[in-house]
């Protein structure tokens, strides 16, 4: 299960809408289905838990980059949704490089679990490439009352209750819960 929402700042303080992501692919996508929410170019978080186990926020600023946080890029990349947050420059490496290229892989079924430690430091490789831990801009909340220390000591089961409290919003989040 997930739960996401936009929240649209506006000059009557927050709008929430809840959103469906079924139809979005890309951080592209997701990024033009926040500015709908806003035709005043006005700041929208998009805000994405996935069963207690992460929680994502998207940032978008009118027509800037959106500006990304994700609170444990591991779970997430286990999940459709939170493939879509970790891009390739979110993670820090190179585009289109997703790890162990499985055509190099000999899997003919003949493999003896032997220990080798070699193998194992294979896949410790693709694990390093996405981190059990934040990744992303933790700044993000910053100038909206939460700051980095704060965003980062969050627990998924009630992080975006947190957020939309500090953002004064918890009304307008919990109406479209």
């Amino acid at each position: 299960m997930y739960f996401a929402a936009l929240l649209a700042r506006t000059e009557d303080g927050w709008e929430a809408s809840d959103t469906e992501l079924d139809d979005v692919e890309t951080l592209s996508d997701l990024a033009e289905l926040a500015r709908e929410a806003s035709p005043e170019d006005d700041t929208v978080l998009v805000l994405i838990e996935q069963e207690d186990a992460w929680f994502g926020v998207v940032r978008i600023d009118g027509e800037d980059d959106p500006r990304i946080y994700v609170s444990d890029a591991a779970a997430a990349a286990r999940s459709s949704y939170g493939e879509i947050l970790l891009t390739d420059e979110l993670l820090g490496r190179e585009p289109g490089d997703d790890g162990a290229d499985l055509d190099s892989l000999d899997l003919d079924g003949t493999e003896e679990p032997d220990g080798d430690s070699d193998d194992d430091d294979e896949e410790g490789g693709g694990a390093e490439a996405v981190p059990h831990s934040p990744v992303g801009d933790s700044e993000i909340l910053d100038d909206l009352g939460v700051g980095e220390k704060e965003l980062k000591s969050l627990d998924a089961e009630d992080a975006l209750s947190a957020i939309a409290e500090a953002l004064g919003a918890s009304e307008v989040l919990e109406t479209v819960r």
